[in-house]
């Protein structure tokens, strides 16, 4: 379904589709062979006139470009927003102004540290990259999973990049932070604190793409037609909730599926269960700037929604794959300098300098100042200016005038008068001296540190403490581990006592915060929980009960749920009855750790292995705090598991009642009180 819809796309003409063509040159040559390389004689040597050979290594040669130095592991797809009412109050960006109107959108994930070619399921921070094709231009917000950000000013990220990277000396670890250099800087740079909370949280192991949330992370300024300004800050909520994986069952998915996250999104969209987010706006008057506790413009803060609500205003839903993943989302170029009229910046240091460094990114990346030009990142308004020539031009610019002013072109292109929709900035008065120094209303690092850990629910304090003691137990120096220990003491003592216990390192004393204000929104135990998309394993072999397994697996597909079928051999499976299913997977192809659920419907007489393999699929699920169900001869299965009576494993019962229960226990997502029982 979602390669079928073209509605909208302003790709179109840049598309084509090589089957059933004839071949030919870059240039339209039609080519009579490429088998063999022209030769002067069957064994003579390649003749240097062969231009088809030269241009198809040529090519060949230039395929790769120059990765990102972050975000490098990314995927994307296209869709459309649609704004819910006009927000004329606020701003006059024009695609916040029609709720009739679609505007076409291209999205971006990925993770921030690893390599092109790492795994995707890693402990790490998501970007969350959104390009609006807007009548008056492009407009980038370039986001993250997580609102806030390690450091204040971006002098510092060239530092943070090169310490989460791997140490240089051995190039290790690949796509994780769980060694010296990476905690060495969190020690000696305490900004961080914050941020790192969210890293050792489950927001760093989301469950998919589908289910994450997405941030703007700075603050930004919306300007309105009387030229007020406002502060913004912008969210994307998943319509699905905001859910994640367990860190066992991320560290198995990266060795069985690296792709765990770009097959989610891609399959998801291709079946028509097309990814939804709602964009929320959190506005601050300017005048009340500096009424609270924090300074709004620091990049290492959020705004807490109880105190600052955040207003939903339109819906992005992402309906359409990519045709070709380099010409699409390897050669996009996000800048959140790219704006409209009526979305304009602050003064965050690390946005000012984000401003700069992304320009100078694509230079190197996409091979010149024409990145503009490709395709995927062309708006869909016209665009005139005196700009020319350079690497991988595409306009043929007419006439010999490039320079403004000018009499030959009567001054064209010409600029626009803010009324006619010219971008103005917002007129902010700025007076004081040069310097190199940091607000000292940005020096408290952690208090929202102890905000983000006091409403974390109990199992999610404790994936947290889990987190800190394996990252630190991967870390070699005792001095490193102690300092960040210390660190944390500032924060939570019972989170630096219990992880210095872990570690081996000395326990901290003293400590502790007398922070005890906390925020519901920020724990996923507060997230809407939908059965919707959830993929549950069906685990059966032949002689299953054919008629009541059927109308089942029918109730649950009404629900929302994607049943998948298990089982001992590829194939139709036959039930006692003689109905058929199709088997999508055996045990050595569909793991477990790949489903949000199980039902275990076993069969009257399974082999010793089948037996054995189904054990371990429910065991493993079970460990890993997932809805169980089962019926029939499945029952047998979680009796020998031993599992019967737990939190979140459902059994027997009349057919709709089973329903009923098993999809209420896939929605809660985890059954965490399982490790009370």
């Amino acid at each position: 379904m979602g390669k079928d819809n073209k509605k909208d796309d302003q790709l179109e003409e840049f598309r084509t589709d090589d089957r059933g063509k004839e071949m030919t040159t870059n240039h339209g040559v039609k080519v009579s062979e490429d088998e063999f390389s022209l030769k002067a004689g069957e064994r003579g040597p390649t003749l240097m006139e062969d231009f088809h050979f030269r241009e198809k290594m040529t090519h060949f040669d230039h395929e790769r470009i120059p990765e990102r130095i972050v975000h490098a592991r990314g995927f994307a797809a296209h869709g459309d927003f649609q704004v819910y009412e006009s927000m004329k109050e606020y701003t006059k960006a024009g695609f916040l102004q029609d709720p009739s109107k679609k505007t076409p959108v291209f999205v971006r994930f990925s993770t921030v540290a690893g390599s092109k070619g790492s795994a995707e399921a890693v402990r790490d921070a998501r970007g969350f990259a959104t390009k609006f094709y807007t009548e008056e231009g492009n407009y980038d917000l370039v986001g993250n999973n997580i609102p806030v950000f390690f450091i204040q000013d971006a002098l510092k990220f060239p530092d943070l990049v090169h310490a989460v990277k791997p140490e240089p000396h051995n190039e290790m670890p690949q796509a994780a932070s769980a060694h010296d250099t990476f905690w060495d800087f969190i020690a000696n740079n305490q900004e961080s604190a914050h941020m790192v909370m969210w890293t050792m949280s489950d927001r760093a192991i989301p469950r998919s793409f589908r289910m994450m949330e997405g941030f703007g992370v700075h603050t930004f300024r919306f300007v309105n037609e009387k030229g007020e300004g406002h502060f913004v800050k912008f969210h994307w909520k998943p319509v699905l909730g905001t859910h994640s994986l367990v860190w066992d069952e991320a560290q198995k998915i990266n060795g069985k599926d690296p792709d765990f996250h770009r097959g989610d999104l891609y399959e998801s969209i291709e079946e028509g269960n097309y990814p939804e987010y709602e964009l929320g706006v959190q506005i601050v008057k300017e005048g009340d700037e500096f009424n609270f506790d924090f300074d709004l413009l620091d990049p290492t803060k959020l705004w807490p929604e109880e105190d600052i609500p955040v207003k939903l205003i339109g819906k992005l839903t992402l309906n359409r794959n990519v045709d070709n993943v380099f010409a699409e989302t390897e050669q996009a170029a996000f800048h959140p300098g790219n704006v409209v009229p009526g979305i304009d910046f602050t003064n965050d240091p690390l946005l000012q300098g984000r401003l700069f460094s992304y320009t100078d990114t694509q230079l190197i990346r996409l091979g010149g100042p024409n990145f503009h030009e490709l395709p995927i990142n062309r708006p869909v308004c016209p665009f005139h200016n005196n700009q020319r020539d350079g690497y991988s031009r595409m306009t043929i610019n007419k006439g010999p005038v490039s320079y403004h002013k000018n009499s030959l072109a009567k001054n064209t292109p010409a600029p626009v008068e803010e009324e006619k929709g010219g971008y103005v900035h917002y007129q902010e008065k700025v007076d004081g001296r040069k310097v190199r120094a940091r607000s000292d209303s940005f020096k408290d690092h952690f208090s929202q540190a102890t905000l983000f850990w006091n409403s974390m629910s109990n199992a999610e304090k404790n994936h947290i403490k889990e987190a800190f003691s394996f990252e630190l137990g991967k870390v070699e120096s005792e001095s490193v581990k102690q300092q960040v220990i210390d660190m944390y003491a500032n924060v939570s003592l019972e989170l630096a006592q219990d992880v210095a216990e872990n570690i081996g390192v000395r326990i901290p004393e003293t400590g502790g915060s007398d922070v005890t204000k906390s925020s519901p929104a920020l724990s996923q135990e507060n997230t809407k929980k939908k059965p919707n998309t959830r993929k549950v394993a069906v685990l059966l072999t032949e002689g299953f009960d054919g008629k009541e397994v059927n109308s089942i697996l029918k109730d649950l597909e009404g629900k929302g749920v994607a049943p998948e079928i298990i089982s001992d051999k590829l194939g139709k499976v036959k039930g006692a009855d003689g109905s058929e299913l199709k088997a999508d997977h055996t045990y050595l192809t569909g793991e477990s750790i790949l489903f949000d659920a199980i039902y275990a419907v076993g069969s009257n007489n399974p082999s010793e292995k089948v037996q054995k393999d189904a054990l371990y699929f429910i065991q493993e699920a079970f460990s890993h705090f997932k809805p169980i169900g089962a019926t029939h001869d499945g029952e047998k299965w979680i009796n020998e598991a031993n599992i019967a009576g737990a939190p979140g494993v459902v059994v027997g019962k009349d057919a709709k009642e089973f329903v009923k229960d098993f999809v209420e226990a896939i929605s809660e997502h985890r059954h965490w009180n399982r490790s009370l029982v």
